[in-house]
């Protein structure tokens, strides 16, 4: 007996050694990486002292006497919370995802794409063209991130590479550089832009359903004079005719056969996800329109759901000596984890926003290749030699690596080479087929970073427009606001002037000069406005301008060009709620922006709900269920019932009238353009989308469609909710899952669950003001994209000013702020914009002092 005791108290011991063992090691490998938030550290690359304060959300504000080292301490201090996040971004925009990942074959597509639109390369080129001050500002805030991670192991970095390890993918952490940011600004460009593939899309779609069926898909009428445009008629120095309304696609080449490959252009969506139905709201209004007498402004920029928030919130104080050079900054907001200073916010005498233009600013152009050179392409009769990258693409995991050669025009590369044989995983090599070369003004070397630090010392409208004339790409709706009492807008933006009959809507002959760009559109003709005398100005990715603008365009810069900013708007359903609630709910004060911004009434709604009144059903239990939804106010709650019917409904009708017709060209995704479509075409019950072309000796009409969607969609919820409609839930349906990139996509459940959060039940839908969006095309109605942040700034007193964004101010999971914003931001709930320095050492919780 006593040789058995002994026995059992030895393994009782080894097994509290492996238990304890194992939770040292898993103690380390998540609280490792954990940065220190307090005390002394001494810092080399600094020339005074800075401190840096951080509150209960741990936000930042960064105390310093230079603005090198105020940028300097911004880089280091988000490396500390984001150094993850900036790794991802930084492998993103260099096409080495793989690197981190080890090979995947979904992933080696977008690697190859990135590298051959080559983002990383014209970072390269910028970071030579840049003024000396600029690149100081680059440099001071890459040293402050280098500092940072200098002689620190990766696994006391960011939990991901200790997990990446044991999966056998092993990373070197290489020092952060200005180029790594100049290229992030890449990625956003792509992920804010048109994309090249609704060019190919559409010219697909031409041969298939002829150039009137799409074009009532792909660009529905923009209901000029029903829905507000931006700038207004009575903004412009001139009103006249329609032209410039609409350019027509040449006769000529609606027809154009254009192949990418079988499977399309690749899904960069582990990034940012989907672009459709992604944008954003502003909005600010002047003292006539408030209590205070003194203006309010508001921001909500709609991106792919992330985690972390793709936006981190800092504040950046530089207070220099007496007798000092050095300028004197204040400035608090949002900020991208990867660049410095401030992208949307206010500092002591101005306060902006941003909402995402979406100007055609890309082309294709089929390209003539020599068919004696690979290397050489027609242009005015001649042959030209192009330029080549070689390329290599490596594998975390070891893999053999993948070797290509990128092929370059002066138009720009070409984007379809190099396709991945879907049988065999091989990489092809050149198209010499059907070249397809893309241009895209992104793809030029650029100026963004040369006025951010500008834009955040701005003291007036005029310095706010001078730090705007260098933001190139992605193209803006920025809103303005002053502590003088001004309000302003202004749209920057290198956007190009076509040839006349050159659209831009599908791609065009490559071969000479008869579409090339002839420029772009002036700084100072694109739309502006200050002070309008409505007194409130609203963007909301609607179209910018009336067609009268054009006409003004026309008498600068000529007749007879293509000057359209764009053809594809938001079709206006967050524009004109905003609107509405602006001119409803006004003197304006912080808490109605808040109940503006929560808004969450589908408006798009209204008729699709009114179309099922007059229709017929033989089931009485469906149709006592039409008459219910019909009472429905069409705000889309969490707890509504009807909403989750009405959604059921939508995606059906989407499926119903689109998915046969469109076959594997395209997809509906229930975004504003299928919203806008969908009501033109029940003005018209037996126009031709109506019918399924799947039924044999059957032609369908609008309220046959409708019919079989409603009975559906009624059907569905039933049998996943049960037939009482009390209990159905909008909230049951419509999540929010954070993921993260990449381990959040592993497939394992434990490495999912450490990194993800969610699902929550949240309020809003697809056009709705929360526009939290979801797809039709997807499985089930969980967000795509969202608010990433929202932010009030009241003009009359800053230190009242308000914001939140959606997940927290860190990167590591087992960090108290990686996550402590959720649950404010699904609820509409905020906290203070601290501001002064007073607000901050009372909320501070954390100090944190770095000595040169």
């Amino acid at each position: 007996m006593k040789v058995v005791w002994v026995v059992l108290v030895v393994l009782v011991v080894v097994v509290a050694v492996v238990a304890g063992l194992g939770y040292a090691f898993f103690y380390d490998l998540t609280r490792g990486p954990l940065p220190r938030h307090s005390g002394s550290i001494t810092v080399a690359g600094l020339e005074d002292e800075v401190e840096v304060l951080r509150d209960e959300w741990g936000i930042p504000h960064i105390y310093a006497a230079n603005m090198h080292d105020l940028l300097f301490a911004q880089g280091y201090t988000q490396a500390q919370d984001r150094w993850w996040q900036m790794e991802f971004f930084r492998h993103t925009a260099r096409g080495a995802i793989e690197e981190l990942t080890g090979k995947s074959e979904g992933l080696l597509a977008t690697d190859i794409f990135i590298r051959t639109l080559g983002w990383h390369r014209v970072a390269e080129e910028e970071e030579q063209a840049y003024d000396e001050d600029t690149m100081a500002s680059l440099q001071a805030f890459a040293d402050g991130v280098n500092a940072y991670i200098a002689n620190r192991k990766p696994g006391d970095l960011a939990l991901e590479y200790s997990v990446l390890r044991l999966v056998g993918v092993d990373i070197d952490v290489e020092p952060w550089t200005p180029a790594d940011t100049l290229a992030f600004a890449k990625i956003m460009a792509w992920d804010l832009g048109p994309g090249v593939s609704r060019e190919v899309t559409r010219a697909s779609l031409y041969q298939v359903l002829g150039q009137q069926m799409t074009d009532q898909w792909m660009t529905p009428s923009w209901p000029y004079g029903e829905k507000p445009t931006i700038l207004q008629p009575e903004d412009l120095p001139i009103t006249g005719s329609l032209w410039g309304a609409g350019a027509a696609v040449s006769d000529r080449w609606t027809d154009v056969d254009v192949v990418v490959a079988e499977g399309g252009l690749p899904d960069v969506s582990l990034v940012f996800g989907h672009g459709s139905g992604i944008g954003s709201n502003n909005w600010v209004v002047g003292g006539s329109m408030t209590e205070s007498g003194m203006p309010l402004l508001a921001n909500d920029p709609h991106l792919g759901i992330q985690m972390p928030s793709i936006w981190y919130q800092v504040g950046l104080h530089c207070n220099p000596p007496a007798g000092s050079d050095e300028p004197t900054l204040d400035v608090v907001g949002f900020a991208f984890s990867a660049a410095p200073a401030v992208i949307i916010g206010h500092n002591d005498s101005i306060a902006w926003g941003v909402t995402n233009v979406g100007p055609d600013v890309i082309d294709l152009y089929e390209i003539r290749v020599n068919p004696d050179n690979p290397l050489q392409y027609e242009w005015n009769g001649q042959w030209r030699d192009m330029t080549l990258h070689d390329e290599t693409i490596r594998f975390g995991d070891g893999e053999e690596p993948v070797r290509i050669q990128v092929r370059e025009t002066h138009l720009g590369p070409i984007i379809n080479d190099n396709q991945i044989d879907e049988d065999t995983g091989e990489v092809l090599g050149f198209n010499n087929e059907d070249p397809l070369a893309v241009r895209w003004t992104a793809l030029d070397p650029g100026t963004l970073c040369r006025g951010i630090v500008d834009l955040n010392l701005a003291t007036d409208w005029g310095e706010f427009r001078e730090a705007l004339e260098y933001w190139d790409v992605p193209s803006q709706n920025f809103v303005y606001a002053d502590v003088d009492g001004n309000i302003g807008y202004q749209t920057p933006g290198r956007i190009p002037i076509r040839a006349a009959g050159h659209s831009g809507l599908v791609p065009v002959p490559g071969w000479t000069d008869e579409y090339e760009w002839q420029g772009f559109i002036p700084y100072d003709s694109l739309p502006r406005i200050l002070n309008p005398e409505r007194d409130y100005i609203a963007t909301a990715n609607q179209a910018v301008v009336p067609p009268e603008y054009y006409d003004q365009l026309e008498q600068e810069l000529g007749e007879g060009l293509n000057c359209i900013i764009s053809q594809e708007w938001n079709c206006g359903y967050r524009a004109e709620r905003i609107v509405e609630l602006l001119q409803q709910e006004a003197p304006h004060t912080v808490a109605s922006f808040q109940d503006i911004q929560g808004d969450d009434k589908l408006i798009s709604a209204e008729g699709l709900v009114c179309c099922l009144s007059a229709l017929s059903f033989d089931d009485a239990e469906v149709a006592d269920a039409r008459d219910w939804l019909a009472e429905w106010d069409c705000c889309c709650h969490a707890d509504s019932p009807q909403a989750a019917l009405y959604a059921q409904y939508w995606a059906s009708v989407v499926t119903n009238i689109y998915a046969d017709q469109l076959s594997d060209e395209a997809e509906a995704y229930g975004d504003s353009r299928d919203m806008r479509a969908t009501f033109l075409l029940t003005q018209e019950p037996d126009n031709s989308w109506w019918d399924d072309i799947e039924t044999v000796d059957v032609v369908e009409t609008r309220d046959d469609i409708l019919v079989r969607s409603f009975e559906e969609a009624y059907e569905k919820m039933v049998a996943a909710f049960g037939s009482d409609r009390s209990e159905w839930k909008w909230g049951s349906l419509h999540t929010a899952t954070f993921v993260s990139n990449p381990l959040g996509q592993s497939g394992v459940g434990l490495i999912e669950n450490m990194v993800n959060r969610g699902p929550f039940a949240v309020n809003g839908g697809t056009s709705a003001v929360n526009n939290t969006v979801w797809y039709t095309t997807a499985d089930g109605f969980a967000v795509q994209g969202l608010p990433s942040m929202r932010m009030i700034v009241d003009l009359s007193d800053l230190t009242q000013s308000v914001t939140v964004h959606t997940t927290g101010q860190s990167s590591h999971p087992y960090s108290g702020h990686y996550d402590d914003m959720i649950d404010s931001w699904r609820n509409i709930e905020y906290y203070t914009m601290l501001w002064t320095r007073d607000q901050v050492e009372d909320a501070a919780v954390d100090r944190l002092v770095l000595h040169p």
